[in-house]
């Protein structure tokens, strides 16, 4: 019925990896091949699919490790015992802000709000890697247009609301302009995501867990 809202992924580190840059990070995973190692919610995981993502584009290749949830893996990253990860950018903030570890990129087109000091894998020379994990709501198959254009209209008015803007923005979520909070903008979403995600994992044989 609608798309509510998306927090891009950012790619950070161990505080003590070699690369204080995604430039200087591509270029020590070209020098290191197989070398570093990439913590993963587990296989299939929106953190597993980003590092396949990073690996065909960037042509690297990573020993992934997984976890069984993102607070083990935050908590291995943090003492040093995996060298990087694409997290939520909000999971990641406050262990960025304390010095913990450090963020190299955002894959956004444009920077998160809530870290804009940390540029885009654009600004660092490498465009049109993009990763979000992004919520929508809908209604099940054959519901009447009726209902879904009344449900819709709810949520549309929801997402207007000054004081539920402010809870999305404190959690590190952006709410998509009012054009693509439609049935039809949500469905076109999707569908592109799929098409771009589903060769990716069929070509590396992921299954989840």
């Amino acid at each position: 019925m609608a798309r509510i809202a998306d927090t891009p992924l950012r790619v950070v580190t161990r505080k003590n990896f070699p690369a204080n840059d995604f430039k200087q990070l591509i270029a020590w995973l070209k020098a290191n091949p197989g070398k570093a190692t990439a913590a993963t919610v587990g296989p299939g995981s929106g953190s597993h699919l980003c590092g396949v993502y990073l690996e065909n584009n960037l042509g690297v290749r990573f020993q992934f490790v997984p976890y069984r949830g993102g607070a083990p893996a935050s908590q291995d990253l943090i003492a040093g015992n995996v060298d990087l990860m694409c997290d939520q950018s909000s999971n990641s903030l406050p262990f960025v802000r304390s010095g913990q570890i450090k963020a190299l990129a955002v894959m956004a087109r444009q920077r998160w709000f809530g870290a804009p000091e940390v540029p885009t894998v654009g600004e660092m020379g490498v465009p049109g890697i993009y990763v979000s994990f992004w919520h929508g709501l809908w209604a099940p198959k054959g519901t009447p247009n009726a209902i879904v254009a009344k449900l819709n209209s709810a949520v549309v008015k929801s997402l207007a609301d000054a004081a539920l803007q402010k809870r999305f923005a404190d959690q590190g979520q952006e709410i998509p302009p009012r054009d693509q909070q439609t049935p039809q903008a949500l469905a076109a979403y999707q569908k592109a995501d799929i098409e771009k995600w589903w060769p990716i994992v069929k070509a590396a044989g992921i299954k989840g867990e």
